[in-house]
């Protein structure tokens, strides 16, 4: 009998640990009010490209379930039908566990894995400053409807200190928690929104693990920084090669003249339209003295129907008469990541060797370095 029971001992102990294995992928499991029963939850990717859902579900007597596989482990949100707001957390390869708030989403709690403790710790300290901030903004508010000067200049200065006080303790989080992928992905964040300067983004990437430098936040980390670095003033312009509107491969030195500008625009943008009367003034004046330009167009915006022919009609309708490229990627176009282009008109002025010698130059400001350079 005591055999037996041994084996059976043995057996549960076996079971359980099977259970406890990695998937081959992420398991979410979620428990939420069952007043939230019937409705559809989804998992979405929000990125450089758009959003997209990852996987979604029915949540059924209160609980539910979401799977998938990542590549790394990466920032995802959870959306739930009729409900307010997102849930944010890190999805890796693993079993994670949520316990919905029934009120808001932002009170739930994450558990499981490696990356979500390491999260916690990032929004458990900037929950706090977010209320204070929130409340900040209806004392602004209000003191600006009342033409209150004083009050906003006090709110401002309060805000500004909040700011400081949660980066500051976000890098020493970086810092410390430097084997964990949250902590790029956050850093990721700061960098793209000029919270940090590349010269600290490369410090805090320089102290990350192996494991993490191999994830897809880091990887963009170096992207960015390398291609910062290497469009700054005085910097060999990065050479690329890009179709033209008959898929024939343009590269940057076949068409460089005296001085070149590299030109990212897109038919869809408004403010590159605008200054492209501008822009065909200087090359029209200039362009016999050895001026050229090369565009590239970040046209491929989903909500275009057509965008070859949106990108040719209006190469056509602002006399754009000069060297056109365009990947039709919008900015997932590699030139436009090559160069670390976020917004446009953006452009570049290259002397003969190929050098930048002056950036996003417009108007007045373009014509008069031209004649710097060629007159």
């Amino acid at each position: 009998m005591l055999k037996k029971l041994l084996i059976l001992v043995l057996a549960i102990g076996f079971i359980s640990c099977e259970k406890e294995t990695k998937p081959d992928g992420f398991v979410i499991e979620g428990k939420i009010d069952s007043y939230y029963s019937g409705r559809k939850i989804k998992l979405s990717r929000i990125a450089r490209g758009g959003s997209y859902t990852v996987d979604s579900t029915i949540i059924t007597n209160g609980k539910l379930e979401l799977k998938g596989k990542v590549d790394s482990p990466d920032l995802y949100y959870i959306f739930i039908d009729d409900y307010l707001g997102s849930l944010p957390l890190i999805v890796e390869n693993d079993i994670i566990k949520v316990a919905f708030n029934k009120d808001t989403l932002d009170a739930s709690v994450v558990s499981g894995g490696k990356e979500n403790p390491v999260f916690n710790v990032f929004q458990d300290f900037a929950k706090p400053l977010r209320k204070q901030n929130a409340k900040l903004s209806e004392t602004f508010k209000e003191a600006r409807n009342n033409g209150d000067a004083k009050t906003m200049q006090a709110v401002r200065k309060t805000f500004d200190s909040l700011v400081k006080i949660n980066n500051d303790q976000s890098f020493k989080n970086i810092e410390q928690y430097n084997d964990a992928v949250t902590s790029a992905i956050i850093l990721e964040d700061f960098l793209n929104s000029k919270v940090v300067t590349v010269s600290q983004a490369n410090d805090l990437y320089n102290n990350f693990t192996d494991y993490v430098k191999s994830s897809r936040a880091a990887t963009e980390i170096k992207r960015v920084i390398d291609a910062t670095l290497a469009t700054e003033i005085g910097s060999k312009a990065p050479t690329f090669s890009a179709p033209d509107s008959e898929g024939n491969m343009v590269a940057l030195e076949d068409v460089m003249g005296k001085v070149t500008i590299v030109d990212f625009w897109a038919a869809w943008c408004g403010p590159c339209r605008k200054e492209n009367p501008n822009v065909v003034k200087v090359y029209n004046k200039y362009h016999d003295k050895g001026l050229e330009i090369i565009g590239i167009s970040l046209d491929g915006n989903k909500r275009q129907n057509n965008a070859k022919e949106a990108w040719l009609n209006a190469i056509k309708s602002d006399s754009l008469n000069w060297h056109h490229v365009s990947n039709l990627n919008y900015f997932n176009d590699p030139v436009a990541k090559l160069y670390n282009i976020n917004s446009i008109p953006a452009t570049f002025i290259l002397d003969s060797e190929g050098k930048i010698v002056a950036k996003n130059l417009r108007g007045e400001a373009l014509e008069q370095k031209i004649s710097e350079l060629l007159d």
